[in-house]
């Protein structure tokens, strides 16, 4: 796929969300002219960006990532192939651009939580459970037991974690799975898949992302977090200029890029020995990575995240100031913005795909789509809900996570770890972004019940949807399957 399909598929993944906001924004929310020129800008260089991003992915980073599962499988050295699969996990996700978002707006509204130690603690999660990831499928362990022994103990340790913390923490391993780190991941499991003579590649996405939920839930616990309910840095962000952001966020990328530079220079030197016009393409695909992302990272901070934030504030005024229309209102947008998001994201049309390969074309593209949008609308939707009334996250995520393991023992064992892939799948840039940035107008709303820092659990619920949808059809799909042989 060339940068003009890339192109193509960002526009249509962004569109949507820039013709409501804009709609909203001169309507029943009004936002100021300049936020809108701002927004607007913002989406062009979003889809730009992405765009580019994708492109260095896909040409640089992949093939990197494949070559490297095939020749650590071969040199049939397992400490080998663990330790070089942690680097690789921990390194990739310092990169994720989802990641640096998810940081940048925690906090916003928590100035106690260093940004730096927050990334890395994330990284060294998703980095442990690649590992673990790859050592299930070599010894070929049952996905769903290490599900749900995994999601026993996290549940556990969320359990002695301040509630405050649950939402970011869960938020963690559905921000993990963007666009840098899924692609890499997958990449690196179909080298060791292939290499192995093993047909089943899924479910390492799903078992990396069990990784970044446990260390913040961790993290937290170990340098005691306070929510101060602060909001500084999204509110000042509004009044920064483009380009005063440009040269701020390209040293940020450097120094996420860097690490992954130096790992890919090891490796060629010492085990994948690429030729050289490969080497090239793989050093212009970084160039495009470093590129993208930093135009990316300028729109999504200087017109995507204020302008999220304060339409979520003025709608959510609105909505607790009496009127009943415009609760209802703000409930219905979460659901319009939840739907949409999900039905453009470029890779949930790659996780359909799938589905219906697996399923032999017994369960369409179109059901699958609605099953992933009326999840993710309605997870939006509950977001919403939670944050106006206050009720616990728990009240959602123990239900839903203990619904989803249980579906483990009846679904067939390929729908399982496609759901559980394709958590990150539903959650990807504009969840990541807009969305959130929405939440927290929501949150921060002075007529709200509940601060910004509950704003967070969205990206949680969002990746928690896809679990229970994609595993329901692949029931359906094991019910037809029985009846036609029967």
């Amino acid at each position: 796929m060339g940068i003009g399909a890339k192109f193509r598929d960002t526009f249509f993944s962004v569109t949507p969300i820039v013709c409501i906001v804009l709609v909203l924004g001169l309507t029943v929310a009004p936002l100021e002219k300049q936020i809108l020129i701002n927004f607007a800008t913002g989406a062009v260089l979003v889809i730009f960006g992405l765009s580019l991003f994708l492109q260095g992915v896909d040409s640089g980073i992949l093939p990197v990532g494949e070559s490297v599962g095939s020749a650590l499988t071969q040199k049939k050295n397992l400490v080998l192939l663990l330790s070089i699969s942690f680097v690789i996990g921990f390194l990739v996700t310092i990169a994720e651009p989802d990641v640096q978002v998810l940081a940048e707006q925690f906090r916003s509204v928590n100035e106690s939580v260093a940004k730096l130690p927050l990334v890395l603690s994330i990284a060294l999660g998703v980095g442990v459970f690649v590992m673990l990831g790859l050592a299930r499928s070599i010894f070929k362990i049952p996905l769903n037991l290490v599900l749900i022994v995994f999601y026993i103990l996290l549940f556990v340790t969320a359990y002695f974690v301040s509630e405050q913390f649950i939402g970011i923490s869960f938020d963690a391993g559905g921000a993990t799975t963007g666009p840098m780190t899924v692609p890499f991941i997958m990449a690196l499991g179909l080298g060791v898949a292939r290499s192995s003579g093993q047909k089943d590649c899924f479910g390492l996405t799903g078992t990396a992302s069990i990784g970044p939920i446990m260390s913040v839930l961790i993290y937290s616990l170990l340098v005691n977090l306070h929510s101060d309910g602060t909001s500084a840095v999204i509110s000042q962000s509004v009044n920064n200029e483009f380009l005063a952001l440009i040269l701020p966020t390209a040293g940020e990328v450097i120094l996420s890029l860097l690490p992954l530079v130096v790992m890919f220079i090891f490796f060629q030197v010492f085990l994948i020995k690429m030729p050289p016009v490969q080497l090239a393409k793989m050093f212009v695909g970084i160039i495009y990575s470093f590129v993208g992302l930093t135009v990316f990272l300028t729109g999504v901070k200087g017109g995507f995240m204020p302008a999220g934030l304060i339409l979520g504030r003025t709608l959510a005024a609105n909505a607790t100031a009496g009127n009943g229309w415009s609760y209802f209102f703000l409930v219905f947008s979460g659901l319009i913005f939840g739907a949409v998001t999900v039905c453009a994201e470029p890779a949930v049309y790659v996780l359909t795909e799938q589905v219906e390969q697996a399923s032999g074309g017994n369960i369409r593209r179109k059901l699958i789509l609605f099953a992933l949008a009326f999840g993710v609308a309605a997870a939006v939707a509950v977001s919403i809900l939670k944050i106006l009334h206050g009720f616990s996250l728990w009240f959602v995520l123990l239900p839903g996570y203990l619904l989803a393991l249980i579906m483990t023992l009846f679904c067939p064992p390929l729908f399982v770890g496609i759901a559980f892939d394709s958590g990150g799948v539903a959650s990807g840039p504009m969840t990541a972004t807009f969305i959130l940035s929405f939440m927290l107008g929501v949150g921060q709303s002075s007529s709200a019940k509940t601060g910004a820092g509950e704003s967070f659990g969205v990206i949680a619920l969002v990746a928690l949807a896809p679990l229970i949808a994609v595993q329901i059809l692949g029931i359906v799909y094991k019910i037809k399957n029985r009846r036609s042989v029967g």
